[in-house]
């Protein structure tokens, strides 16, 4: 059976769970922009969402529109589904990068199935019927 054949009749994958903190970045993935707080008190970029910054302990924050390039501090290939929605996504790579705003995050990398460490990636978005999936890709 075909890669695409297994991912037409498997479950969908799971909606992650919205709150506050975390709704405009979410939405702001469904638009295809990456969107993330930045401290209005020591100006540090966070992820993920949060109601204090973990750097300064201050609420205060903005949303911020990064360029969603950067390069891959670490990685791993999930090899194993530990949930039956993600049967036909393995194996797949986890990747995370130091985005060049100086803040780091998580996600899939497409294209690729063993990443490098310092490769140059760009964000990708991947939608799902409820949501959109941050994921990257190596820049061309």
């Amino acid at each position: 059976m075909s890669p695409s054949a297994i991912r037409s009749t498997a479950p969908p994958l799971p909606v992650p769970e919205r709150d506050l903190d975390s709704e405009p970045f979410w939405d702001a993935l469904r638009e295809r922009r990456l969107l993330l707080q930045s401290c209005d008190a020591c100006a540090r970029v966070r992820y993920p969402a949060m109601s204090h910054c973990p750097y300064c302990v201050a609420r205060e924050h903005a949303w911020r529109q990064l360029s969603g390039r950067g390069q891959i501090y670490s990685w791993i290939v999930v090899r194993q589904a530990f949930w039956p929605e993600f049967a036909a996504e393995v194996p797949y790579a986890l990747v995370t990068v130091d985005l060049e705003e100086g803040v780091r995050v998580v996600g899939r990398m497409d294209d690729v199935e063993v990443p490098a460490f310092g490769l140059p990636v760009v964000a990708t978005y991947v939608d799902h019927p409820e949501w959109t999936e941050l994921r990257f890709k190596e820049v061309a």
